[in-house]
């Protein structure tokens, strides 16, 4: 029986045992007990692993014991432990362990207390993943149990182990485990009856298609190069895919919204037949789950993994104007989908049905490759992996910043003696601020250096100690503390987070050494989350007096960085949250200015080690690095006023043999401008960064928007984020373009586009505003002339002593 914490999480280190990756966890109730079941994938297969002898817990202030107890006793729910620990909580009251047998007792008993006032600690921590929490236990793992018999599930055999046992892998050890894919995708109509499924592994590429004899016959003359497997109607193909899992047996399934699409109609169309969606290797159905707010759905099968590309990219930090597969495969691959109307696709997808099923079919299969090269140029798979390997998140969790620091910190707080807080408790009634952003000094500039604080705020955590824990054993004695904001101190023994930044800090520097370029991603993201979850009021540990200390320390490190640099004789003209712009002047060679980044880098991370020793007697771990040279640099103005932008410009900078323009929050790197303005911007600038005359350049491309020979670049494109019927009281020019298209779809009989979110393109015309396919009236050229070229020309050309109105005011009497 487990008693929280005094047993030694690990195996005894004499105990021998096989290795695996985790793939899937679950607890639930089984013959009065809680049964915790671990699918591993191991380099002898797929291995379930059998968990039986742990219980639930939570706990409760031992002056709130007795009275939990009788409420518990008058309701009939049964307690199995009440154990008395040396654990306290924040506040240093004293905590008792209320142990339960089954999960149905723990979340009955967890309810009964909280209705009658009584604070339960730790009460929403599942037991599996308690279970591998306090043993340290991420991805990577030794287990140990007693062999069951071999288990033989539709010609796939899998082995289960009970009683087992398990411990953290020797981090030493080369992890060598792959894990088996396969990207999956289905074609159907638009009312859902399916019509194909592709599937492509390493070991298989092919598509599952429903036809009849005589459309058998004549596709088999074409002679096609995918392999189709032919189906008589959509209950074979529903029987034959879970033939083909059967099969095959991958552990991970890839595929592009395809939990939210593929799988949650494949769903549908097994309970439609009446056809156990048995997909998991024990045989079992999937499980659902639904996020209410978001209408995000999750799935769980039993020794199998769902990656969704749309979802793994942005967790890995990657952003896109559209999330579209053919957008993301024609960005970075350069490859497009096989359909030559990819608007109007379902369409030509039901067409090719009933009069090319070898053409759909190729179509298909070649949406499941696009998943699969995309996953490997960037590395998602080994992304997902590593992330599990260092945080303990499961390898389909997208986001969940919060649970990784959970299963990062608890283990440790709890051999320190203290339980971890509820949400709200560390809530001071005050917000901590955001990153500094300094005033601009608007311009164009020669010569401005970029120094950049490499990764600040975690620095900073690590220099000051910042940590929950550290806080309160802080505050427990202030005379011998580091001192924070908002009243904060923080222990310069008892911490734990600056010792995980520090081991992740090593892990990445590995990371890069190795040019491990996933992995190096994954410490980045999982580092510089941990500010953002200590200043979420969705984290038990947030305190404002925590984020305070690191956003307060990063204007007050900005600020005085600055004063340093002026005292040099530089000019700053701006510092944004890590970052600092320095102007050196405009006789500064490229060399001499080169050389000056270093100098300041130097000079600053001296300064920074003197000042917090004498100051606070610490160590610095601050770094500033010289990141950018710009040959020449533009901060804009706010748009009709005088001041300074702020999070907006645009340089030029040397990259070996070529020049090269960079722009921050302007037009040329806005998705909701169109081409037209972001062609003109990057023109105009490289013309005025090189010194180049720009008053011909501008009358000309006046002259041919007028003219309508920039027809194609005149598009905005945006994205309807709510349901068309939902925008009521503000109705923007894309909402009544799809509303005006939907309209036009209507009278045409034809499906309806825009109703139910989703992207638009459209152009505005001197009736409004219209959306690509649907134009019907002339061009409003003059409205892009004034809220496009206009806009993007003005940013720029007073630094040169002229202006958009003054180059084309006798142009535009001509017409």
């Amino acid at each position: 029986m487990q008693h929280f914490p005094e047993q030694s999480p690990e195996l005894a280190p004499s105990l021998a045992g096989m290795r695996g990756f985790l793939l899937t966890r679950s607890a639930s109730d089984r013959n009065n007990h809680i049964e915790i079941i671990l699918w591993l994938r191991t380099p002898q297969g797929p291995v379930q692993l059998v968990i039986d002898n742990e219980r639930a817990v939570f706990f409760v202030e031992v002056s709130d014991v007795n009275h939990a107890n009788d409420i518990l006793a008058k309701q009939s729910i049964k307690v199995d432990e009440i154990k008395p620990l040396t654990l306290k909580a924040f506040n240093q009251a004293n905590v008792a362990a209320f142990y339960f047998l089954t999960l149905r007792e723990f979340y009955q008993a967890r309810e009964a207390l909280k209705q009658k006032g009584v604070k339960c600690y730790e009460d929403d921590i599942r037991p599996d993943d308690r279970f591998l929490m306090e043993r340290f236990i991420t991805a990577d793992m030794t287990f140990f149990g007693q062999q069951a018999p071999l288990i033989s599930l539709h010609s796939k055999d899998y082995r289960r182990y009970e009683q087992a046992r398990c411990k953290p892998i020797d981090k030493t050890l080369q992890t060598d485990i792959a894990l088996s894919t396969v990207s999956l995708d289905i074609e159907c109509s638009m009312s859902g009856e399916l019509y194909s499924i592709g599937l492509y592994s390493d070991h298989c590429q092919q598509v599952l298609m429903i036809a009849n004899e005589q459309e058998i016959a004549r596709e088999q003359l074409k002679k096609g190069a995918v392999e189709i497997v032919w189906q008589a109607n959509e209950r074979q193909l529903l029987v034959s895919l879970l033939a083909w899992f059967s099969q095959y047996s991958p552990d991970i399934i890839i595929g592009w919204n395809v939990i939210n699409f593929d799988f949650d109609l494949l769903q549908k169309r097994y309970d439609l037949h009446g056809i156990k969606f048995a997909i998991g290797r024990d045989g079992r159905t999937p499980y659902w789950r639904k996020n209410q707010a978001s209408d995000q759905q999750f799935i769980e099968i039993n020794g199998r993994v769902i990656l969704d590309g749309i979802d793994l990219l942005k967790t890995a930090t990657y952003n896109f104007p559209s999330f579209s597969l053919d957008n993301v495969a024609n960005t970075l691959l350069g490859i497009g989908k096989k359909v030559d109307d990819v608007d109007n696709r379902l369409q030509e997808i039901t067409d090719n049905f009933y009069h090319d099923k070898t053409a759909l079919a190729a179509y298909n299969l070649e949406d499941c490759r696009l998943v699969v090269l995309i996953f490997k140029q960037t590395q998602l798979l080994e992304f997902a992996m590593l992330r599990a390997q260092l945080t303990g998140l499961s390898i389909d969790r997208f986001g969940g910043s919060v649970a990784a620091f959970t299963n990062l910190y608890l283990p440790k707080l709890h051999r320190s003696g203290y339980v971890a807080p509820n949400m709200g408790d560390g809530d001071q009634g005050f917000e901590s601020p955001g990153g500094f952003v300094m005033d601009s000094t608007p311009g164009l500039y020669q010569n401005v250096l970029v120094l950049d604080f490499k990764s600040l705020y975690p620095s900073i955590i690590r220099s000051f100690n910042i940590d929950p824990m550290g806080l309160i054993e802080g505050l427990r004695s202030p005379e011998t503390a580091i001192e924070g904001f908002d009243g904060a101190y923080f222990s310069r023994e008892q911490h734990f987070l600056p010792g995980i930044i520090t081991e992740l800090w090593k892990e990445r520097d590995i990371a890069k050494k190795d040019k491990n370029a996933a992995l190096s991603q994954a410490i980045k993201i999982i580092m510089n989350s941990f500010y953002g979850v200590l200043g979420s009021t969705g984290c038990r540990f947030f305190d404002p007096r925590l984020s305070g200390s690191i956003t307060k320390r990063s204007h007050s490190i900005l600020k005085t960085t600055k004063l340093w640099i002026e005292a040099k004789g530089y000019q700053v003209i701006y510092g944004d949250t890590d970052s600092i712009f320095v102007h050196v002047g405009d006789d500064q060679s490229e060399d001499n200015s080169r050389a000056l980044g270093k100098t300041l880098q130097e000079y600053i991370n001296q300064k920074w080690q003197a000042l917090l020793k004498d100051q606070f007697n610490i160590v610095s771990e601050l770094e500033i690095e010289f990141e950018t040279h710009f040959i020449k640099f533009l901060m804009p103005t706010i748009r009709g006023q005088d001041v300074g932008t702020k999070k907006r410009y645009a340089g030029l900078v040397q990259k070996g043999e070529e020049q090269q323009l960079i722009f921050k929050g302007l037009e040329s790197v806005r998705t909701d401008w169109t081409e037209l303005a972001k062609q003109f911007q990057r023109s105009l600038y490289w013309k005025i960064f090189n010194n180049e005359p720009v008053v011909e350049y501008v009358k000309k491309m006046v002259a041919d928007t007028l003219a309508g020979k920039h027809d194609e670049l005149l598009y905005y494109r945006k994205r309807l984020r709510r349901k068309l019927e939902l925008y009521v009281k503000n109705v923007p020019p894309h909402v009544r373009a799809a509303r005006l298209a939907d309209e036009i779809y209507k009278q045409q009989g034809k499906p309806l586009k825009y109703q139910n979110k989703g992207w638009i393109e459209y152009v505005m015309t001197v009736n409004g505003p219209q959306a690509k396919g649907c134009q019907s009236a002339a061009l409003d050229y003059q409205f892009y002339i004034d809220r496009q070229l206009l806009a993007v020309a003005d940013a720029i050309l007073p630094f040169i002593n002229t202006s958009f109105d003054e180059i084309t005011n006798n142009q535009m009497n001509l017409f």
